[in-house]
């Protein structure tokens, strides 16, 4: 053998034995709850969300670091918490704060990936959005509430005027914008098939409006869809626990004050059900195009919502507050060759952690300030014993008004609201500067619903001050030592 041919003959063995560089299939959900047959409910219609939680790892207790989507979905990106990036509006751009952060899509950019995003995956404001982050423009980022609308007669004259809350239309799914993404996405893998990519797909629904075609209304029965088990405040919340802004009063056809009527709350669920099927629907359709063009084996997929949403609870009808109602989100991750698929972890995880995760499953160095920290070990012992104490969120107050402040105002105001939730409880402290004003205390064990704030009871005394010194302690001291 020439020493030509043995260097060609090494050479092509070594590529053939390199191993083939993960795909990473990203997908954001807009207002999701864990509300999904996954989960457990055996209302929601969700096969598509549900197959990848068959072949993946769902995560019971995953928190995100604000109940909001502007900031959520910063913090998850840099992999750093609101406090670090000082982003807790619609419309403040990390970059201004760390401008020389870099983004969980951009990593993997910068290690040769093809990165692309179609829909909502940073905020969608446009001073929101990333373009160091992408290979190429976004492209149906900006939905303004005019286009969510598929009827003439519910289209307002201007993009962001609010009107009704829900429609049902006769239409086919591309006639809404996730439909328009759901087409975009196919077609985007097919052309990215043969190189490796990251591909960010952002869904709109379940996000107000709550519209969607008509098929996907037609899967419920309101009557029998469940309200709020818990509908009435927490007994002894903090004043500043519940928002004075909420959501679906700000259309035009929900009351603004005083109680909703039974009907409209159960046209709000009936929404926010069918918006659910709508969306699972569509990633469904990404999910087949996926497997139709080989790519399922080599593609790790992520499914997050950026928060949660109140559908009622403690009265309330939005995001915006820190109870689990709104700081729990749906996490469900499927990486080809890790273990125990088809499982749940009740691990607490944060969504600040997905960052160094999906690197961790790429093989790639992550930057070394992130503050989350990689959960590939509960992917393969989704039971692990030893994990993370604790998950922590936070929300400023005033909360988010009709027209959302800016985060100097809302510095400037100094109240923030930061909770921790450990195995067993939620323990909140609301702060003007370092001065603690009032305190919550949530047993789970005995209170799943948040229904009683229990820090003034002589009974919870030193559960009490374990938490404050948890607290104290902050994130950095509830990580789990790998």
């Amino acid at each position: 053998m020439t020493r030509r041919t043995f260097l060609t003959t090494t050479l092509a063995a070594a590529a053939h034995a390199a191993p083939a560089k993960r795909n990473v299939l990203f997908i954001a959900v807009d207002d999701l709850r864990p509300q999904l047959g996954c989960y457990g409910d055996r209302f929601a219609r969700t096969p598509y969300i549900d197959s990848i939680a068959a072949k993946g790892v769902v995560f019971d207790r995953a928190y995100c670091q604000q109940a909001l989507c502007g900031p959520s979905r910063a913090s998850l990106l840099t992999g750093l918490r609101p406090d670090t990036i000082r982003v807790y509006d619609l419309k403040t751009p990390f970059r201004d704060t760390r401008p020389n952060a870099v983004t969980l899509p951009q990593l993997f950019l910068n290690n040769g990936y093809h990165t692309e995003n179609i829909g909502k995956i940073f905020h969608g404001e446009t001073i929101m959005n990333d373009r160091a982050s992408w290979s190429v423009p976004e492209r149906l980022h900006m939905v303004t509430k005019r286009n969510q609308y598929a009827l003439a007669k519910n289209q307002p004259a201007e993009d962001w005027v609010k009107t009704v809350a829900t429609e049902r239309a006769d239409v086919p799914d591309n006639d809404y914008i996730d439909g328009k993404v759901a087409d975009d996405a196919v077609a985007t893998l097919e052309r990215l098939r043969k190189q490796p990519f990251f591909l960010g797909v952002g869904i709109t629904k379940p996000h107000l409006p709550f519209t969607a075609p008509s098929k996907y209304w037609d899967l419920f029965d309101r009557r029998e869809l469940p309200l709020s088990a818990n509908p009435d405040p927490a007994r002894n919340a903090a004043t500043h626990a519940i928002p004075s802004y909420s959501e679906l009063r700000s259309y035009a056809d929900f009351p603004k004050e005083g109680p909703i009527p039974e009907a409209k709350m159960r046209e709000a669920m009936h929404g926010y059900y069918a918006a659910t099927a709508f969306a699972d629907a569509c990633i469904g359709r990404i999910l087949t195009a996926l497997r139709k063009l080989g790519l399922a084996e080599n593609t790790v997929i992520a499914v997050w919502g950026d928060h949660g949403w109140h559908l009622g609870e403690h009265g309330h009808w939005g995001k915006s507050t820190n109870f689990e109602a709104a700081t729990r989100a749906p996490l469900i991750v499927s990486a080809p060759g890790t273990a125990r698929n088809g499982t749940h972890s009740q691990r607490l995880v944060e969504l600040v952690d997905i960052y160094p995760t999906l690197a961790e499953l790429a093989a790639l160095k992550p930057p070394p300030d992130l503050e989350g920290e990689s959960f590939v070990p509960l992917l393969r012992q989704p039971g692990k014993p030893t994990w993370k104490k604790a998950a922590f969120s936070q929300y400023p107050r005033p909360a988010q008004q009709p027209k959302p402040q800016s985060t100097d105002s809302i510095l400037k105001q100094g109240i923030m609201g930061y909770t921790m939730r450990t195995e067993t409880m939620r323990y909140t402290e609301w702060r003007q500067d370092a001065r603690v004003l009032e305190t919550e205390l949530y047993d789970h064990r005995r209170d799943p619903n948040e229904t009683v704030n229990v820090a003034a009871q002589l009974t919870y005394k030193d559960p009490l001050t374990a938490m404050q010194k948890q607290m104290q302690a902050g994130w950095q001291g509830a990580r789990y030592a790998r």
